[in-house]
């Protein structure tokens, strides 16, 4: 009997989808990430297991020497995902440096800051006056800008330092506990901040003063505020309950990915969470509907369209 074309044309669509499908699943999709050791690494290790695993999305970690260069390798797509810091894309991003980068949104906050020796004298920002504090990051360019926001919460400016240029925040803390510098910069949660805390014996996290405070970093870098923070296991060298300088950090892509893709890794996160946490405890602060915050980048379609059938709404920034 013969076979009616019609059927034959769906076999060959069907199995054409399938093909399609299966060729997608066996694409190795590029996460670019920072040094092991800081939480960019830990973090894009933790999504790219759950997408793989969970998603049956390949992606695949490579480190990089730090934010200014993964997003410059995701903009010419030779890595298809990446997260940085919302200062960092910024500075990226302005006139339109970066044209092809898409972003899908904020995944976690970085609380980030200056710390010291437990058993030095310091213990606000302020205190860093004349001391050798590290700055340049030419590997991390929004970090620069960064210090020096964090530094005029305490009323200080680059003249009132000593500078020690590092390419990055791994640098930073190798100096710190080298000597060569008095205090370092990192975000918690970094595995290289406990590190440091254990090699020295005891580190001190520098509190923001009241005044100037944020107010004056405004001035310098638009997208840090304050959130609050108390001692605990992730919080390391805060000994009582403070404001540290806080920023997002943001989760973006290429152009050219597709947006079924996209719109699946947004899915497959939302979905395994509890896993993601297991292995980056700071993805406890990620959600699905906290994605879409009002920034002035260009979100990926793919994105977009999960926002339009979730409904999640557009939120301010802070």
């Amino acid at each position: 009997m013969a076979i009616p074309r019609y059927l034959i044309a769906a076999c060959v669509g069907a199995t054409a989808l399938v093909c399609a499908s299966a060729a997608a699943n066996a694409q190795t999709f590029g996460f670019a990430a920072m040094q092991p050791g800081t939480i960019n690494h830990t973090t894009s290790s933790a999504i790219s297991k759950v997408l793989k695993e969970k998603g049956g999305i390949n992606a695949l970690v490579q480190a990089t020497a730090g934010e200014s260069v993964m997003i410059a390798i995701v903009g010419r797509g030779e890595a298809d995902f990446a997260m940085a810091n919302a200062p960092e894309l910024g500075i990226a991003l302005a006139n339109n440096g970066q044209p092809d980068i898409r972003i899908i949104g904020p995944i976690y906050t970085l609380k980030t800051g200056f710390w010291v020796r437990k058993d030095s004298n310091m213990r606000t920002v302020a205190d860093l006056r004349g001391k050798r504090v590290t700055m340049g990051y030419s590997a991390m360019r929004a970090l620069e800008p960064m210090s020096r926001a964090i530094l005029a919460t305490g009323g200080l400016t680059e003249s009132d330092i000593k500078p020690v240029l590092v390419p990055n925040v791994v640098r930073s803390a190798d100096d710190f506990v080298g000597g060569a510098a008095d205090m370092f910069m990192f975000a918690f949660g970094a595995p290289k901040v406990r590190e440091v805390d254990v090699t020295v014996g005891g580190t001190r996290f520098l509190e923001v003063p009241e005044s100037p405070g944020i107010a004056a970093a405004r001035k310098i870098s638009p997208y840090g505020y304050l959130t609050n923070v108390e001692p605990g296991p992730i919080f390391v060298g805060v000994e009582k309950p403070m404001q540290v300088y806080t920023i997002d950090n943001i989760l973006f892509t290429h152009a050219k990915v597709p947006d079924d893709v996209v719109y699946k890794v947004i899915e497959t996160m939302e979905a395994n969470k509890a896993e993601m946490i297991a292995v980056a405890p700071n993805l406890r602060e990620f959600s699905a509907a906290g994605l879409n915050r009002r920034y002035d980048f260009p979100f990926h379609p793919g994105a977009l369209k999960y926002f339009k059938d979730k409904n999640v709404e557009a939120k301010a920034f802070p």
